[in-house]
């Protein structure tokens, strides 16, 4: 059974993997045995996970990325096949709201900003399509791969306040279907497209709704969340470790256009 988990080896690509969850996704996968590409925005917290890894005996490259830049996609790409010689797999992790587009008593749908609702779109779909294509078309030459998408639980049901994301998100669902079905007819059935759909976990795009700036207490809405949450608390970052390492090895080779949930049953819960 060990085996068919194994991701020993393999060349896996995370963009924004200098934020919490990606980090964690990254560190969790070079103890694994995976080669790790760490990519972001941020070059410095790209630098401090592969830091991370390659202190623990791992293996990882620190990359600066933009995900909304062809080029700079392409650049990284090369940067990878140069280090590690092929790509095995993708996770799409950058992504995230911005306060400006999200709903309050001080911002009103209707004067929502159309520059922060693009910004947000753009960051969440078109920062999971265009790496898709970059380092997609490496997976289509070499007939197999791994594209693993960060959906959100707001793709399943649309929550409060955050229509930008909530709208991005359940664009990344739709996308991680079409594209599953896409590669297997067009490129190689051998290419495998999933998504994650985390639930609540405190991020640094989140904690100004969840959490008060000034005391550290549950907002309303936190305790809410909390409420509907049958495990009682939010996820923390290790808690989507096993279900990335499914998704990406032998273990779910026959699994595509599916998007999971890890949410502590919060989807399955009616509120009653």
């Amino acid at each position: 059974m060990d085996n068919i988990f194994d991701v020993k080896g393999r060349v896996i690509v995370i963009t924004g993997a200098g934020g919490v969850l990606c980090g964690e996704m990254a560190r969790a996968l070079a103890k694994a045995g995976a080669k790790v590409a760490v990519l972001d925005l941020d070059e410095r917290a790209a630098g401090k996970v592969a830091g991370q890894i390659g202190g623990a005996g791992g293996a990882a490259v620190a990359v600066r990325c933009d995900v909304l830049d062809k080029g700079s996609l392409k650049a990284a790409r090369d940067r990878v096949v140069s280090e590690f010689g092929r790509i095995d797999a993708l996770i799409n992790g950058a992504g995230g709201n911005k306060k400006e587009a999200t709903t309050s008593p001080e911002m009103s749908f209707f004067d929502l900003p159309p520059e922060a609702v693009r910004f947000v779109f753009d960051l969440n779909f078109l920062g999971t399509l265009l790496p898709s294509q970059v380092f997609g078309k490496v997976m289509a030459e070499s007939g197999s791969g791994v594209i693993l998408n960060v959906s959100s639980m707001n793709a399943f049901r649309p929550l409060t306040k955050i229509a930008a994301y909530s709208a991005a998100k359940a664009a990344v669902s739709n996308f991680t279907q079409w594209l599953a079905v896409h590669v297997c007819r067009n490129c190689s059935a051998e290419i495998r497209v999933n998504a994650i759909a985390p639930g609540f976990f405190l991020t640094e795009q989140n904690r100004f709704l969840l959490t008060d700036e000034e005391t550290g207490e549950l907002t309303a809405r936190g305790k809410t969340i909390i409420e509907h949450t049958p495990a009682g608390r939010f996820g923390e970052p290790g808690d989507l470790v096993g279900t990335v390492i499914w998704l990406l090895s032998d273990a779910a080779k026959f699994v595509t256009g599916v998007v999971v949930p890890v949410d502590g049953g919060f989807s399955a819960f009616s509120g009653v």
